[in-house]
């Protein structure tokens, strides 16, 4: 009875949720400021379509080189905090460099730094969270999701609102503040969070699914850790669900890019008016989050992924046929609601099927499939839109979330055992 009673732990509190949740609001606030401010950079430089897609391809591409180096990192060091903490500042920083830039290919250089700091987070952030509530993944991963949600339904007003104003080179410098803020409040609460890699269970010592090894410790080894890597790549559960994010993802860069663009040079939209459309699709999308993850952690992931990818096709075509009607800001709010529900859900079904002592690696190889998808986007996007037109691109965009759902229909419904020991 002794030996059963001390191995429960006392119940967690929500305070490193509310945190890590926080923090990942900055991650998504910088570039969710940036695309406020793109029609203005792009006009002033004089880019195309084609050039402002390539310029945010850039980025992605970054992001997708980075991500497994990156959950490498964070499986082999383990101070997830600290990763967190200079994640936060990294993205941060190429930002107020902009302010210094006066051609495309100096943007370019900015926003692909900006694409490997971005991408450090998820490998320390969300294992962290899914591991220390076990049963509570999809809620708690929600909330995660929901706190980016919040920093990029935030960052479209407060930008539209300085631009009024200040200049956009004035403002990405204002713009470093809450990130450095949010840097040293997660250095200083969260620092020693998961300050050790994570240790191997008896679950994951004798765990041989599809050839994966956990070792007889915890020691880390560069060997085994390449030979479970390329185990991982071969797992069709979770690389069907890596790549149906990956068609995900590339739908919603392809939103988040042009439709602040589709509406500056389209619609004739004032730069507050665009703040305020692109912040009714990210609280939308903040309400719909925990909904979602709730649900998936009761009826399943499946469920709850399949609907919403098919929700959000019907909602960007309808969004398109709604012109400057008021119905347009009720399809921008639906196509949030969808899009981001099923953002969490997904996250959780992959760490599911992920060996903990890989759970790094594991999102970060997820991120890098969810990269490749948000770098082929943005130029895809723009190269539809110069040569056909820019509602043809977004016809493109609801085909992409219609093919995601395709791949989640192939996805093996057997459970994984990785989720069981976990």
């Amino acid at each position: 009875m002794s030996t059963a009673a001390a191995t429960v732990s006392p119940p967690r509190t929500f305070r490193d949720v509310w945190l890590i949740s926080a923090g990942h609001g900055l991650t998504h606030w910088y570039p969710a400021t940036f695309y406020v401010l793109l029609p203005l950079i792009g006009k002033e430089l004089g880019l195309s379509y084609t050039q402002i897609g390539f310029l945010m391809s850039a980025q992605h591409l970054a992001g997708a080189l980075s991500n497994l180096p990156g959950g490498m990192i964070v499986d082999a060091i383990g101070k997830k905090g600290y990763l967190m903490a200079a994640s936060l500042f990294w993205v941060g920083f190429p930002y107020a460099l902009m302010s210094l830039t006066n051609s495309m290919w100096m943007l370019v250089i900015c926003v692909m730094l900006v694409g490997i700091g971005n991408n450090l987070w998820h490998p320390a952030a969300i294992p962290t969270l899914a591991h220390q509530y076990p049963k509570r993944k999809g809620l708690v991963l929600s909330f995660h999701g929901m706190g980016g949600n919040i920093g990029e339904a935030l960052a479209p007003l407060a930008a539209g609102t300085l631009l009024a104003w200040f200049t956009w080179r004035e403002v990405v410098v204002i713009n470093i503040v809450p990130g450095l803020v949010m840097a040293t409040l997660i250095l200083v609460l969260v620092g020693a969070l998961a300050t050790t890699r994570t240790p191997v269970s008896a679950k994951d010592k004798t765990d041989k699914k599809d050839g994966v090894n956990a070792g007889n410790d915890s020691k880390w080894n560069l060997r085994q850790y390449l030979h479970d890597l390329g185990t991982l790549m071969r797992d069709r559960t979770l690389m069907l669900i890596c790549i149906s994010g990956g068609f995900r993802t590339l739908t919603q860069v392809g939103l988040m890019v042009f439709l602040p663009v589709y509406l500056a040079y389209e619609q004739g939209y004032s730069t507050i008016a665009i703040g305020v459309c692109m912040t009714v699709l990210q609280v939308a999308g903040l309400v719909a989050g925990p909904i979602a993850g709730h649900v998936s952690d009761k009826v399943g992931r499946r469920q709850v992924v399949l609907s919403s990818m098919l929700l959000t096709g019907v909602t960007i075509i309808g969004m398109v046929f709604a012109g400057q009607s008021f119905l347009f800001i009720v399809f921008v709010a639906l196509v949030g609601f969808f899009l981001y529900a099923m953002r969490p859900v997904m996250q959780a079904w992959a760490v599911e099927n992920t060996p903990k002592r890989l759970a790094g690696t594991g999102v970060g190889l997820q991120f890098t499939i969810l990269a490749i998808g948000g770098s082929i986007a943005p130029a895809t996007f723009g190269l539809i839109a110069d040569t056909w037109s820019v509602y043809t691109a977004f016809y493109f965009l609801a085909g992409t979330i219609i093919a995601a759902n395709l791949l989640v229909l192939f996805i093996p419904k057997t459970g994984s055992p990785h989720a069981a020991g976990a």
